[in-house]
């Protein structure tokens, strides 16, 4: 379940900055409009540039795969979490929950295969709030029958937190490099 450099075919727009960033000491007329995004698909922090006359709003989906794109010129790079704005890192838990309730069955399926990462850590305990107890509870009850979706992994573990804001806070925890280790973003 380890990534290697993904592409994004979509983003949902966290900050839309129609004047560039505000310490850019540019001027006015040389200033390029960006958008700070997250990827659909693997949760990448993205720097936009939109075609010019383009307005974008956060919460906003745009396309950014191969090929004709309707409002974003391109992708500028990528981004870092500190890099966000203030208004795009309001945005971004709720747009991660949105995504992370969007793709339940793909967590789910993290639930029912994740592995060992090595002979002393399972990919289970790089979730936040999951130590080797919970992580053989965990192993136990999907070798008696696979998770189906959240609600079943919290009925059948006991103690377990819940499963949605364990993913949510290890997202973060990728997104802020703080673990060598990826399970749920593109690096």
């Amino acid at each position: 379940m380890l990534k290697q450099i993904s592409k994004e075919e979509t983003a949902i727009i966290l900050d839309f900055l129609p004047h560039g960033y505000p310490f850019d000491s540019r001027p006015l007329h040389q200033k390029t409009p960006i958008a700070q995004a997250i990827g659909k698909d693997h949760f990448s922090l993205l720097e936009l540039v939109p075609k010019k006359g383009i307005h974008l709003q956060p919460d906003e989906e745009v396309y950014i795969g191969e090929g004709k794109r309707d409002k974003i010129h391109h992708i500028a790079g990528r981004l870092i979490l500190n890099k966000l704005t203030r208004t795009a890192q309001a945005q971004l838990t709720p747009v991660l929950e949105m995504q992370i309730k969007e793709k339940e069955q793909k967590f789910v399926e993290f639930f029912n295969k994740a592995g060992p990462i090595n002979t002393r850590r399972h990919q289970m305990e790089l979730l936040p709030g999951i130590g080797k107890k919970h992580m053989w509870e965990i192993l136990q009850a999907r070798e008696e029958k696979e998770f189906t979706n959240f609600e079943d992994i919290k009925a059948r573990v006991k103690l377990i937190p819940n499963p949605e804001k364990l993913i949510l806070k290890r997202v973060l925890v990728e997104l802020n490099n703080e673990d060598k280790y990826k399970l749920f973003i593109g690096s």
